[in-house]
């Protein structure tokens, strides 16, 4: 039996056993098709967010084990996201899920950490197998 949920909140570690994964993105409609596709998959999404700010504020609350990250985020970047997480708490892994996937784009969020970076609009379906392997190597 699980502890009840006020329990969570004060024991972010503590889950069903499925993978932990924070979305970064400014688009809603993104973040409900990410959300719906990983919940099929022993997924579990435990935060969402659009800006810089709440998304880095919501992930060194919630410690996922995986971030999807967009680059593109509502003022500011992903690369900002990635920076500061990493730096607060480095076990987190980044998947970057984007729609400018330029190479330049690629190998900056590769460089900086990021476990793998996928193409939104040719790379949809192969989100969910990314998260599960990013969460395997996470330690959390």
């Amino acid at each position: 039996m699980l502890p009840p949920a006020a329990f969570h909140e004060h024991h972010p570690m503590i889950s069903n056993g499925s993978i932990k994964v924070f979305l970064a993105d400014d688009s809603v409609q993104i973040r409900e098709r990410v959300n719906a596709l990983l919940s099929t998959a022993d997924i579990d999404v435990v935060g969402e967010g659009a800006t810089p700010d709440t998304c880095i504020s919501g992930i060194l609350r919630a410690h996922p084990d995986v971030v999807v990250l967009d680059v593109q985020l509502e003022g500011g970047s992903g690369l900002q996201v990635l920076r500061a997480v990493r730096s607060a708490d480095p076990q987190v892994a980044f998947v970057v899920f984007s729609n400018n996937s330029a190479a330049a784009y690629r190998k900056r969020y590769l460089g900086e950490g990021a476990v793998r970076f996928l193409d939104k609009s040719t790379e949809f379906d192969q989100l969910a197998q990314a998260v599960a392997t990013a969460g395997r190597r996470s330690v959390h």
